[in-house]
C-alpha cells in the first residue's frame, strides 16, 4: 500500500513539474505566438472573409445558374464538406504531442481549393463552371472542417484562455479592416469592371494570395509539447461511437452542442441576404461593394467589443449578445425596402454573425480536459457544419417555392431557440477547478 501511495505521489510531483514547465514555456513564448497568430489573422482571415461573406460567392453562383436552389446547393456542399471532416481531423491530432505539421498541411490544401475555384472561373463558363464551383467549394469546406479543429487545438496550447479574447478581437479587427477595404475594392473594381475578363475569378485569386501569405506567418509559432494525449491513434468509427457518451458526461457541453447546431440552422438565411436586397436595389459591382463593406466592417469593429467581453465575462455572454443582435438585424432586413435600411441591417447582421462565430468557435475551448479538446471541438463543429449544409438547401427550397421572408422568419426562430439553450449553461469559467491557463 505504501509503495502505491509513494508511486502516486511521485507521478503527481512529476506532473506538477511538467505543468509548471509547460506554462512557463507558454508565457515565455506568448509575445511571439501572439504576434504570429495576429499576422496570420490579418491576412489569412482577409482572404477567407472574401470567400465567406454573403456577397461574392452567392452572387457568382447565382450569375452562373440564375437558380436559388443552385446557390443553396453550392453553399450546402461547402458546409457538408466541413461536417464530414471535423471528426476525422480530430483523430489525426489527438495522439500527437505537436500539431503544427498538420496545421500546415491542411491549411495549404484548403487554400489550393480557392486557387482552383479562381482558375475554373477564368477558364470555364455556364454549367461546367457551376459544377466546378460546387466541387471546389465542397473541398474547400472539407479541408476547412479539419483546419477548424487543428487550428483551435493549436491556439488552446499557445494562447492562455484569458488572452484569447484580446487576440481574437484584435486579429479580427485588423483582418476585417483589411477585408472590408479589399471587399469594397473587389466589388467596385474587380467585379464592377470585370477585371482580367472575370471579376469574380479575380476576387477569388486575390483571396488565395492573401490567405497564402497569412499562413506563412504561422512558421514563427513555437508550440509546446502537449502534457497529455491519447496513447495511440484512434479509429474513426470508434470515435464516432464515443460521441453519445461525451454528450452525456457534461450537461452544459450538451446544451452548447444543441445551441450551436440551432444557431447554425439560422445561417440558412445568410446566402439569401444579398439576393433579397437585390429585389429592391440594383446589384451592381458598386452596390456589392457597399454591402460587403457594411457586413465586413461591422464585423471588424464589433470584434474588439466581443473580444473585450469574452476576456472579462466569458464567451457565454458573447454568444447571447451577438445572436440577439443578429436576430434584431434580421427583423430589420425583413422590414427594409431601401438601400439605407438594408445597409444598416447588413451592419447589424455582420456584427451579430461575427460575434456568434467568435463565441461558437471559442466557447468550446473552455469545456473538458486538454486531451479531450480535439474531439469536443470536432463534435460541436460537425453538428454546426451539418446544419449549415442543410440550411442553405432548406433556404433554397423555401426561396424557390415561397419567399425570402419565410427563410428569414424560420432562421429567426432557430436563433431564438439557441439563445434559450445557452441561457441555461453555467459559464465554465465559474466552475470549480477550471484551468485558466490551459
Amino acid at each position: 500500500m505504501n509503495q502505491r501511495l509513494q508511486s502516486a505521489a511521485h507521478c503527481a510531483e512529476e506532473l506538477s513539474v511538467a505543468e509548471r514547465a509547460y506554462h512557463c514555456q507558454v508565457q515565455r513564448d506568448l509575445p511571439r505566438n501572439f504576434g504570429a497568430h495576429l499576422a496570420h489573422g490579418m491576412l489569412g482571415l482577409t482572404g477567407f472573409r472574401l470567400m465567406h461573406a454573403p456577397t461574392f460567392v452567392p452572387a457568382y453562383v447565382f450569375a452562373l445558374s440564375e437558380s436559388k436552389m443552385a446557390v443553396g446547393l453550392a453553399l450546402g456542399a461547402q458546409f457538408l464538406g466541413m461536417a464530414l471532416s471535423s471528426i476525422w481531423g480530430a483523430t489525426l491530432i489527438e495522439h500527437r504531442d505537436r500539431v503544427m505539421r498538420v496545421v500546415y498541411s491542411v491549411g495549404w490544401l484548403m487554400r489550393l481549393q480557392i486557387f482552383c475555384l479562381a482558375i475554373s472561373a477564368f477558364v470555364l463558363s455556364g454549367q461546367w463552371a457551376l459544377i466546378a464551383a460546387c466541387i471546389f467549394l465542397a473541398l474547400f469546406g472539407f479541408f476547412g472542417g479539419m483546419q477548424g479543429v487543428v487550428f483551435n487545438v493549436l491556439m488552446s496550447k499557445v494562447i492562455p484562455v484569458t488572452q484569447r479574447g484580446r487576440l481574437i478581437g484584435l486579429r479580427n479587427f485588423l483582418g476585417g479592416l483589411i477585408a472590408s477595404g479589399v471587399a469594397y475594392l473587389g466589388g467596385e473594381y474587380l467585379v464592377g469592371t470585370n477585371a482580367f475578363g472575370n471579376g469574380y475569378a479575380s476576387t477569388f485569386m486575390l483571396a488565395f494570395i492573401l490567405t497564402s501569405i497569412g499562413i506563412s506567418a504561422l512558421s514563427f509559432v513555437r508550440e509546446p509539447q502537449a502534457l497529455k494525449v491519447r496513447a495511440k491513434p484512434s479509429r474513426f468509427m470508434q470515435r464516432l461511437a464515443d460521441i453519445p457518451a461525451m454528450l452525456r458526461v457534461d450537461p452544459d457541453y450538451r446544451r452548447f452542442f444543441y445551441a450551436r447546431a440551432l444557431a447554425a440552422l439560422g445561417t440558412s438565411a445568410v446566402p439569401f441576404y444579398i439576393l433579397y436586397a437585390g429585389k429592391y436595389v440594383s446589384l451592381s459591382g458598386a452596390t456589392l461593394g457597399y454591402f460587403s463593406l457594411a457586413f465586413l466592417l461591422s464585423q471588424t469593429v464589433s470584434n474588439l467589443v466581443w473580444g473585450k467581453i469574452a476576456d472579462t465575462s466569458g464567451y457565454r455572454r458573447v454568444f447571447l449578445l451577438s445572436v440577439g443582435l443578429w436576430c434584431t438585424a434580421t427583423a430589420l432586413l425583413i422590414a427594409g425596402a431601401s438601400l439605407p435600411v438594408f445597409l444598416v441591417a447588413f451592419c447589424g447582421l455582420g456584427a451579430g454573425f461575427g460575434g456568434y462565430q467568435v463565441a461558437s468557435q471559442n466557447f468550446v475551448l473552455e469545456f473538458g480536459k486538454p486531451d479531450e479538446l480535439p474531439m469536443l471541438i470536432a463534435v460541436s463543429d460537425t453538428a454546426s457544419h451539418l446544419m449549415m449544409a442543410l440550411g442553405p438547401l432548406l433556404g433554397g427550397l423555401i426561396a424557390t417555392h415561397y419567399d425570402y421572408r419565410h427563410i428569414f422568419w424560420l432562421a429567426l426562430v432557430f436563433k431564438l431557440l439557441a439563445v434559450a439553450m445557452v441561457w441555461r449553461i453555467e459559464d465554465p469559467r465559474r466552475r470549480q477547478g477550471l484551468r485558466r491557463a490551459r
